[in-house]
């Protein structure tokens, strides 16, 4: 099926509900992680963050983002590059809110919540069938020279 990396990658990511956003903010590379919200239907990748925190600056200087998902125990990874805008959505906001948000908030309708809308553009995905299954794989290529074969790799154009 010609689509089936494209349907994978969104599948593997809509496992994930902490991510780290990547912002380029004047040449430096900002990492951090953060609660992920994933929506294949809307083409879309969202986080919450303050009207006032540096990831809102930095995605105002440099709206171009990297997403990373890593699942070390299950051995699945994806690199997600797209464009973020900020913005004070107030339903998706609402729609995003989650129990964990009022550690920062005192809810979905506090003033200083926004919303970090990653329009994906391309991403990266590995997936295994799990640690033990790649270090099987591992073992065995070491003791025949083989290269292993691990999982599944491939770039995918959102």
């Amino acid at each position: 099926m010609a689509d089936e990396p494209h349907h994978r990658v969104w599948e593997m990511m809509e496992k994930f509900t902490i991510a780290m956003l990547i912002t380029h903010p004047e040449g430096q590379v900002r990492a951090r992680p953060m609660g992920v919200t994933v929506k294949k239907d809307q083409d879309a990748i969202y986080f919450l963050t303050n009207v006032d925190s540096t990831k809102a600056g930095d995605v105002a200087a440099n709206p171009e983002v990297t997403v990373l998902f890593a699942d070390t125990s299950g051995q699945k990874y994806v690199s997600l590059n797209g464009r973020a805008e900020v913005q004070n959505d107030r339903p998706k906001i609402r729609e995003l809110w989650t129990p964990f948000a009022k550690a920062w908030w005192d809810g979905p309708d506090d003033p200083e919540i926004r919303v970090v809308r990653v329009t994906p553009q391309s991403a990266e995905f590995w997936d295994s069938a799990g640690k033990i299954a790649a270090y099987a794989a591992m073992l065995t290529a070491a003791v025949t020279g083989a290269k292993p074969k691990v999982g599944d790799n491939k770039t995918v154009s959102l």
